[in-house]
C-alpha cells in the first residue's frame, strides 16, 4: 500500500491489521475510542480488577486525545494527538483484552513497540498541530465513560477519510527507525 492512501475500517481483526506495513498512508473511517492518561490509568484498573468496561476494546482503536469543547454548531473542537510514550505503562493491559489500534504522536518505547507483533496490533500516528483539521474528519461523538474526566474523559467517535500513518506493524516495522537507517 505504500506511496497510495488507502481506505480501511474498524473494528479490525488479525486479519485487516497483518494487510498494514510502516510507512502506509491511511485513511481510517468507523468508530474509535478515546483515553488519555487519566483514562487509561482508569481502564487498566478495570481490567485488573475484571470490571465490565464501558466499551469492549476487542478489535477497536484508541485515540490518544482529549478533544477540545465543540464551538456552536460543531460536533467537536480540535481534536489532535497527545504523546504516545507516556500511554506506555498501560498498552500491554489493553492489548491484553483485545486492542488491535492505538493513534498517537511520537516514538513508542522498545518494550512497547515489541508487543505490536506478539498481540497483532498496530501504532499510527497522525499530525500533532493539526486538531482543528482533524476535527473535520470526525462526524459523531460522544462522551461515554468518566464524564468527570472533561477532556480526558472516554469518548466514542465515529471517523471518516482520518488520515494517518503506520508507525508501528505486526510484522515489527518501525518507521522511525526505519527512516534513522536511511538517512545514515
Amino acid at each position: 500500500m505504500k506511496g497510495e492512501w488507502a481506505s480501511i475500517t474498524t473494528p479490525f481483526n488479525e486479519k485487516s491489521v497483518k494487510i498494514l506495513e510502516a510507512g502506509d498512508r491511511i485513511l481510517l473511517s468507523g468508530i474509535v475510542y478515546t483515553a488519555r492518561d487519566r483514562a487509561h490509568e482508569r481502564l487498566c484498573r478495570m481490567i485488573r480488577n475484571k470490571e465490565e468496561l464501558p466499551f469492549d476494546p476487542a478489535g477497536q482503536v484508541l485515540y490518544y486525545t482529549g478533544p477540545s469543547p465543540a464551538p456552536p454548531g460543531k460536533i467537536i473542537g480540535s481534536a489532535g494527538p497527545t504523546t504516545s510514550s507516556r500511554m506506555d505503562p498501560f498498552t500491554e493491559d489493553l492489548l491484553k483484552a483485545g486492542l488491535r489500534g492505538m493513534i498517537g504522536k511520537g516514538k513508542r518505547a522498545r518494550p512497547v513497540r515489541e508487543l505490536f507483533p506478539y498481540y497483532q496490533a498496530v501504532y499510527f500516528s497522525t499530525v500533532g498541530g493539526a486538531g482543528a483539521y482533524l476535527s473535520k474528519k470526525i462526524v459523531s461523538a460522544e462522551i461515554i465513560a468518566f464524564h468527570d474526566l472533561g477532556a480526558e474523559a472516554v469518548y466514542r467517535l465515529e471517523f471518516r477519510d482520518f488520515p494517518l500513518l503506520v508507525i508501528n506493524d505486526t510484522y515489527g516495522g518501525d518507521l522511525y527507525e526505519d527512516a534513522l537507517h536511511q538517512r545514515k
